[in-house]
């Protein structure tokens, strides 16, 4: 396409609302908009002076399509389903398919506490949260099921487990329970849950004096152990008491062609958690903003009341988020976004400072490798192997294109066992002769993880497919198993400095590789060891090795699991001829 072809398409645009789409050489969507006047939007792209960011946004830009819709509101729905279908490279893709963690507190028949990702299904219990740290929730979790004698297992059992017999349950599956006291212990929770830690922490402090008055200063250490975790897990900062209700808060601020925004979750008068999004801006900040908001609450519950800036279109917003938005001009409401304004600045500041520093290594690095490949290069692509004896063999394919591509990562198992050089002919042909079929863009640079042997091989498979603009390098480690030098496809070895930004990047590849092979490899080994011992186990058949695999989470685990542990999830007989194959293997490999 030419800048002539724009300009005369150009002149077809309608002066109505819709939403438009640009496209890059290859006819991929690279970013997604919408305007009021779609002629004079879309025109605004291609004159006058840009930032940074647009300007690189619309150097890559060989196309456009649009849809006209009836009204703005209309375009901002169908901009935010095409950002969520297509995923543009220049659009800000603030929300992922996941959700933040929340607490669900079941509370009947029996108490029981599961750290969830809500979805569309109608939760049994009570929901608290959301947590933007998944560990801090589970922490939780795990303190709760401390203090209180909660119900640890998925499905009621038909008798009384460890856990009973260990005080940290009441055992309602054998037993029957004072209402009263579970009545107690789900009020207790729920004001823990809420913040309200003084009932807790006070009990505990008694307990614990009383434990030293008696001398028993081990329980005594635990008491102290339970409070300093209380300290940790549940650090909240009290925000208003008139505050009652659920409350989220966005703000934001831009700079140097970036936003950050930040999001408050009020719950109770109690400042729950916060979360910080720093992106690339290619728009207005109020549009950014407003299409976050919409994005955020796709995969979670809305709140009773969200506070924006006035700045945006509120009464759109409303429309589409059950008439919750609002925008306090003075109160506790207008503080709270003064503090979401100051944290969103504190962020980007910190953000900008370290993106100076890496696109400074980043430019540094494609700068020095272009010497040595002669030409200029961004998009790379790197395979390493990973065996035993090989048994379980597999090859990994790592992605960079201006930093690592994990969505674009791909493993593969090979058919040649031992046969490294095979290997890696076997993965290069089907991974370039897959992507000249779908008709995808092919990486600049190929890394090998090895040397002339390994090239050689690939080279030949590179010329028999004929991707001529595909450069083979090889990077080959030393005695230490380090990154030494780089080999050009004329066979020279580039000695890199140690210090350079080009070795810290080609050995962050070769890391990355590594690490996706030998851990694709140890998932499968893993699998097939778990596989052949639990097969050999009468009875054991493979609802129970589900039911074993459901409740223990690997086969580590398994294996370090105790006879009454294992008889928790399957009958006596099966627990103890498992725990007595496990323990043959153990000795078997210590002799070893």
């Amino acid at each position: 396409m030419t800048s002539d072809y724009i300009k005369e398409k150009l002149k077809t645009l309608p002066l109505l609302p819709g939403c438009y789409q640009m496209k890059d050489a290859n006819g991929n969507i690279i970013y997604v908009g919408k305007a009021i006047k779609l002629k004079n939007r879309v025109s605004s792209y291609f004159t006058g002076s840009h930032n940074f960011k647009t300007t690189k946004l619309v150097s890559n830009i060989a196309d456009f399509d649009y849809i006209v819709t009836k009204s703005e509101k209309e375009a901002l729905i169908l901009e935010i389903n095409l950002i969520k279908k297509y995923r543009p490279k220049y659009n800000i893709q603030f929300m992922d398919d996941s959700s933040y963690p929340y607490i669900e507190l079941i509370s009947s028949p029996y108490p029981k506490l599961d750290v969830v990702r809500l979805n569309k299904r109608k939760r049994k219990g009570k929901i608290f949260g959301p947590f933007t740290d998944v560990l801090a929730a589970r922490k939780t979790v795990k303190l709760l099921e401390t203090i209180y004698p909660l119900r640890k297992c998925k499905n009621m059992p038909d008798k009384v487990c460890l856990y009973y017999h260990m005080g940290r349950c009441l055992g309602p599956c054998e037993y029957k329970v004072d209402p009263s006291k579970i009545d107690e212990m789900t009020e207790a929770i729920e004001r823990f849950l809420k913040g309200d830690t003084k009932s807790v922490v006070s009990t505990i402090k008694s307990n614990m004096a009383k434990a030293v008055e008696e001398e028993r200063f081990e329980y005594a250490a635990e008491c102290k152990s339970l409070l300093d975790s209380i300290d940790h897990v549940i650090a909240k900062q009290d925000i208003e008491q008139t505050i009652h209700k659920m409350v989220d808060v966005f703000n934001c601020v831009e700079d140097h062609g970036h936003i950050c925004i930040n999001v408050l979750f009020i719950r109770d008068g109690v400042l729950l958690d916060k979360t910080n999004t720093v992106s690339p801006l290619y728009s207005d900040k109020e549009e950014a903003l407003t299409e976050y908001i919409i994005q955020f609450y796709a995969t979670h519950p809305l709140p009773k009341t969200i506070i924006v800036p006035n700045e945006l279109d509120i009464p759109t917003l409303n429309s589409l988020l059950e008439e919750k938005v609002t925008s306090p001009s003075k109160g506790m409401g207008r503080q709270l976004l003064l503090t979401s304004e100051n944290n969103a600045r504190n962020q980007l500041n910190t953000s900008l400072q370290l993106m100076v520093k890496n696109e400074y290594e980043e430019t540094t690095a494609l700068q020095e490798l272009s010497t040595y490949v002669g030409k200029p290069a961004h998009y790379f692509e790197i395979f390493d192997n990973s065996h035993i004896a090989g048994s379980n063999a597999v090859a990994a394919c790592v992605v960079w294109d201006h930093g690592f591509k994990r969505n674009m990562y791909r493993l593969y198992k090979v058919s040649h066992g031992a046969d490294d050089l095979a290997n890696m002919e076997e993965v290069f042909y089907r991974r370039y002769f897959r992507l000249l079929n779908e008709d995808k863009p092919l990486p600049d640079i190929v890394f090998v993880d090895g040397a002339e042997n390994q090239m050689k091989r690939v080279m030949d498979i590179r010329d028999a497919l004929g991707l001529t603009t595909i450069t083979i390098c090889g990077l080959v480690k030393n005695d230490k198993h380090q990154t030494d030098d780089l080999i050009t496809e004329d066979m020279v070895h580039c000695h890199l400095d140690k210090q350079s930004p080009l070795f810290f990047l080609l050995t962050q590849l070769q890391d990355e590789v590594h690490r996706k092979a030998v851990s694709f490899h140890q998932k499968l080994r893993s699998k097939s060891q778990t596989r052949s011992i639990l097969d050999d186990i009468d009875g054991l058949g493979e609802k129970r090795k589900k039911k074993l695999m459901n409740h223990f989470k690997s086969f580590k685990a398994i294996q370090n699991a105790s006879i009454e542990q294992l008889e928790m999830v399957i009958p006596s007989s099966i627990a103890v001829a498992l725990r007595n194959r496990l323990d043959e293997i153990s000795k078997e490999n210590s002799v070893e």
